[in-house]
């Protein structure tokens, strides 16, 4: 792991970094990853959450985050629960 993966992964696992997305029943709609794009435009670090009972199975989070990723072009620094952390180079 590099300096710079480093140090990104360790202001993903800083508390102070607020959830700025939320993916609710509506699931993952092409508002959302527009918003999750435009955020990634102007912040360094973008943190997602999953509201309960949309995506149970760490699998569909997992599959959930990816789709995410690919469609942003961004990377997953952090996935952890129901809260996921992206960066785009």
């Amino acid at each position: 792991m590099t300096d710079v993966e480093k140090r990104l992964k360790k202001m993903a696992l800083d508390p102070s970094l607020d959830i700025t997305i939320r993916v609710g029943k509506s699931g993952l709609t092409e508002s959302l990853i527009s918003e999750l794009d435009s955020q990634l435009r102007t912040r360094n670090l973008v943190k997602v959450k999953v509201n309960r009972g949309i995506a149970d199975v760490s699998s569909l989070k997992d599959e959930l985050w990816q789709k995410m990723a690919e469609n942003t072009s961004s990377n997953i620094i952090l996935k952890r629960g129901n809260i996921a952390v992206f960066h785009r180079k």
